[in-house]
């Protein structure tokens, strides 16, 4: 008896459902768009992440439910210095799972004494009595890291816990009343801190202030008083 053979039917249905499982989505982080200019961005691209800038509100970085604040050695100085990054730990501690990253330690020591006696004018205790601080009194881990490479690194490992989504609708935290009735009034265009005070110190209350004639407004900060126009206006 001839034997006859005959070739396997190949079902693409098969195929298409096991490439399917093969298929990895791929792990999203979310990036403040100040960051572009930085290397960190493209070495987690270069890792298989995806990544997504945006404009954040809060911190540089958002993977799951972690919210990243990243800082060059030169830059935790000069912020600490400015008392802007006290701000910015406020804000972060809003989040449930918050990180600060100090990068390029290797590049730039954080205790050299020389250098703050020299050009800061400071003891280099100073850094790490507010290291402490923000450790202690503001609850917010600290991790160093050698480089760019290195903070993609840690990046990718903390991707590697169970995954947790958090939101991105978040507001400026631990503010004064004043500091409310401010921050109310800088959402205006044109509007900054000096002038936003300026206002108030004027009208006492933002409901004065929306309530006063454009030319009261302009009386006390001129041109920029044209932006409140809006209020006047219909949706």
């Amino acid at each position: 008896m001839k034997t006859i053979h005959t070739k396997s039917i190949f079902n693409i249905f098969s195929k298409q459902k096991r490439n399917k499982k093969i298929e990895k989505k791929k792990e999203k982080i979310i990036i403040d768009n100040h960051e572009k200019n930085c290397l960190v961005p493209s070495e987690l691209k270069d890792m298989g992440f995806e990544i997504e800038f945006k404009n954040l509100k809060v911190g540089d970085y958002i993977v799951r439910d972690v919210v990243i604040e990243r800082k060059t050695v030169s830059d935790f100085i000069s912020s600490m210095l400015s008392k802007r990054l006290s701000n910015q730990l406020n804000e972060l501690k809003q989040y449930k799972r918050p990180l600060l990253i100090v990068e390029g330690i290797d590049e730039q020591d954080l205790y050299t004494e020389e250098y703050f006696k020299e050009k800061i004018g400071m003891h280099p205790n100073s850094i790490r009595g507010f290291l402490i601080s923000i450790v202690l009194n503001h609850k917010i881990p600290i991790i160093f890291t050698k480089n760019t490479e290195d903070t993609a690194k840690f990046i990718s490992v903390i991707l590697k816990r169970k995954p947790k989504e958090v939101s991105l609708n978040v507001s400026k935290r631990n503010l004064s009343k004043k500091e409310r009735m401010q921050f109310i009034l800088e959402s205006f265009e044109g509007i900054g801190p000096k002038t936003a005070k300026k206002l108030l110190e004027e009208f006492k209350t933002i409901k004065n202030i929306f309530n006063a004639p454009l030319d009261e407004l302009q009386k006390t900060i001129g041109k920029k008083a044209e932006v409140f126009k809006i209020i006047y206006q219909e949706y």
